[in-house]
């Protein structure tokens, strides 16, 4: 391999190692909110299922905003929780979620803001900047 080669793998590989910890989310479990904000962090928390049109078309706007801009994950930490598992749960029911496709941004014991099965990434981004 000649040294363009092998500096050009080297790049790719340092990129989409970078890539790979950039846009995560935190897959709920029961009391991760609770623990989370206890922490002082601020959270962007989407209800989401994966078979849902509309929470697919969430989350790449989500995505498609936090590689734009990056103080979206130094800001907040993403998580995503299951509808299909936990629309029954508390996490669910205290915060009177009606649906899928629903995302929240909370900090503290308050909710900054909600998005209920929105899809224009104006009125997502605005959500999000709420978060900063």
């Amino acid at each position: 391999m000649n040294r363009r080669t092998c500096i050009s793998v080297l790049t790719g590989l340092v990129l989409m190692s970078g890539m790979s910890f950039a846009n995560e989310n935190i897959v709920y479990t029961p009391g991760l909110i609770k623990e989370r904000l206890s922490a002082g962090e601020t959270l962007f928390v989407d209800y989401s299922a994966t078979w849902c049109s509309t929470c697919k078309r969430q989350e790449k706007i989500v995505t498609e905003l936090r590689e734009s801009n990056p103080a979206y994950d130094e800001k907040m930490t993403f998580v995503k929780i299951d509808w299909d598992t936990y629309k029954g749960h508390e996490v669910t029911s205290s915060r009177n979620i009606p649906r899928r496709s629903t995302l929240l941004v909370l900090r503290g014991d308050e909710e900054i803001g909600r998005n209920i099965a929105g899809t224009d990434p104006k009125e997502i981004e605005a959500l999000m900047d709420k978060g900063l």
